[in-house]
């Protein structure tokens, strides 16, 4: 990803705060005859002393997991964006852009399918994004079902080797024409037009 420097996130605490929001991106990698594949995964965040590790599953039947070991992947987490029209600026000889947040995270593959390890880790995951529903999904309630799936599925650890944030908030441009484009993208409704103008007045 291309990041001009007045748009990189350099806070690393804040890329994993943020990943940690988002927690739905897209694994990319390439399989054995080096053809890009993708998939939409959820994703946790685990530490371990300095380590940084993102952890999925996916199904078995999805071939991406057979050429993942050991390899180098790309995790992709969008966050909102939005349509930046240059006629907002009312000014002459401006174009028009996208603002928009996103971040990309490198890392390298260990495929995990022991049984014990997996049911630890999709527990984990289950009981991470349960937090906070009134009746919480509970293993213990269909724990001869949970068993059976966990033979149609593969676990990933991604040990992150590299993150890189970018935050495109028309930062390169004068305070008054990201006011400008801030009021403007409140009124929008299309997109994430409102995030992004929330974004970039916690940014001016």
């Amino acid at each position: 990803m291309y990041v001009p420097k007045e748009f990189k996130e350099n806070d690393i605490n804040r890329i994993i705060s943020e990943i940690q929001k988002l927690s739905f991106g897209i694994l990319l990698s390439t399989n054995h005859e080096v053809r890009i594949e993708a998939t939409h995964l959820p994703f946790i965040v685990k530490k371990d002393h300095e380590k940084l590790y993102l952890i999925t599953h996916l199904a078995k039947p999805n071939p991406q997991w057979k050429s993942l070991e050991g390899k180098e992947c790309l995790v992709v987490f969008q966050g909102p964006h939005g349509y930046v029209s240059a006629s907002w600026y009312e000014e002459k000889n401006t174009v028009s852009t996208w603002n928009y947040t996103a971040i990309h995270v490198y890392g390298q593959v260990k495929t995990i399918q022991d049984k014990d390890e997996m049911r630890k880790i999709v527990l984990h995951t289950t009981d991470y994004f349960e937090k906070g529903e009134a009746s919480p999904w509970k293993y213990e309630d269909h724990q001869e079902y949970v068993e059976k799936l966990l033979s149609g599925i593969v676990c990933l650890e991604i040990e992150v080797t590299e993150l890189i944030g970018k935050k495109k908030l028309s930062q390169n441009h004068s305070v008054d024409r990201r006011e400008k484009v801030i009021s403007a993208l409140q009124k929008e409704e299309k997109y994430q037009s409102r995030e992004i103008a929330e974004l970039m007045k916690g940014n001016l």
